[in-house]
């Protein structure tokens, strides 16, 4: 594959719609809507199950069957507690940060639509400097404009109403994407691109490719677990962001060390298949793909986890993208990774030969 960008207009307009479109855990379906919608001409039929999960599938009639996998979902809080005053207090629906909230814009999801709502905070001349009070999960709160509980109500807010940001796309710099939610649909952006380009090359795949937009990742890699006893696969490579460690207050002797710009990050960790993982460096190494590594203890905290350990065992690996501020409004990543992410699983499918089993013992 040439050094030319692989990213067209076409791309780039999915990416941007597919990342403005709200899908927290637990309401995923309109952004899977959107996946399959771009996904529909490259290939041959989709699988969906009771929770969300979308499966695009090429040669579906193969018995020996290879995922690649991003998750859909992104990070949000629900309404918890509704105040007499008409102020909502929430909890966390996935690892939502406290202390980004105070003075961000919300939108409330309810039946009659987006309610708008802003993250209040005590002024800063209304504080005790001396012992000011930081923003934590039970004193933060969100003032939709209402004067009381009833107002709230005839708003169509109730508890159990989701809230997403409103933060959309944008590039910085002609090469940083920037925008909430690059966690991961990030990942449902780059395997819909391996699926465009095998067939804009005409490759034909010797096995049953089954490209693989999970649901609810964030509260536990649940929606994996599902697909997986579904699906039943041979092979699984997952995708997923890590976290870039270059920008400050990060202990890189704790987290490790990786960039933005300088690959995707190939994970070492006892779920990761040894074997398949050679081959994912070997077709770097092949392909003149910049790539990093990872050491992760004990499990990945990814997709990967849920494949590897279903079915008896399942050879998987984890390519990740690295980004900046995950789990903020402000999440962001390098072009050229993105693209080389999607070099990489592109090429390493290329080298899986029908019914192989990646032994340890063979």
């Amino acid at each position: 594959m040439s050094s030319k960008s692989i990213l067209n207009k076409k791309s780039l307009d999915f990416l941007e719609k597919y990342l403005n479109n709200a899908a927290p855990t637990g309401y995923e379906w309109d952004g899977q809507k959107i996946w399959m919608d771009y996904l529909k001409p490259y290939v041959d039929e989709f699988i969906t199950d009771t929770y969300g999960t979308a499966v695009a599938v090429i040669n579906p009639k193969a018995k020996y069957k290879v995922v690649i996998e991003g998750h859909a979902d992104e990070i949000s809080w629900y309404v918890n507690y509704i105040s007499d005053n008409g102020l909502l207090y929430v909890i966390r629906n996935g690892g939502s940060d406290h202390q980004i909230a105070p003075s961000k814009v919300v939108n409330i999801h309810t039946k009659k639509g987006i309610i708008k709502g802003v993250f209040g905070w005590p002024a800063i001349h209304t504080r005790n400097r001396a012992k000011e009070e930081p923003p934590k999960p039970n004193n933060i709160f969100i003032d939709v404009g209402a004067k009381d509980k009833d107002e709230v109500h005839k708003m169509g807010i109730h508890i159990g109403c989701v809230i997403t940001y409103p933060d959309e796309f944008h590039i910085l710099n002609d090469d940083k994407f920037v925008c909430r939610a690059i966690d991961n649909r990030a990942g449902g952006f780059m395997i819909a691109e391996v699926a465009r380009l095998l067939h804009k090359n005409k490759k034909k795949l010797p096995f049953g490719l089954y490209i693989t937009n999970s649901v609810q990742e964030e509260i536990g890699l649940r929606g994996a677990q599902m697909i997986a006893e579904r699906i039943q696969p041979n092979v699984a490579i997952v995708t997923d962001v890590t976290h870039d460690t270059t920008t400050p207050m990060i202990d890189q002797k704790v987290q490790g060390e990786a960039a933005i710009g300088k690959g995707p990050v190939v994970a070492y960790a006892p779920a990761v298949q040894q074997k398949l993982r050679d081959r994912i460096t070997e077709t770097a190494e092949k392909n003149k793909i910049p790539f990093q590594r990872a050491a992760l203890s004990r499990a990945t905290g990814t997709d990967t986890d849920a494949f590897a350990y279903s079915n008896s065992g399942v050879a998987s690996a984890l390519i990740s993208l690295p980004l900046r501020y995950m789990h903020t409004t402000v999440e962001m990543v390098h072009r050229e990774d993105v693209e080389n992410v999607i070099k990489l699983i592109y090429e390493t499918l290329l080298t899986i030969e029908d019914g192989e089993t990646f032994s340890y013992f063979e």
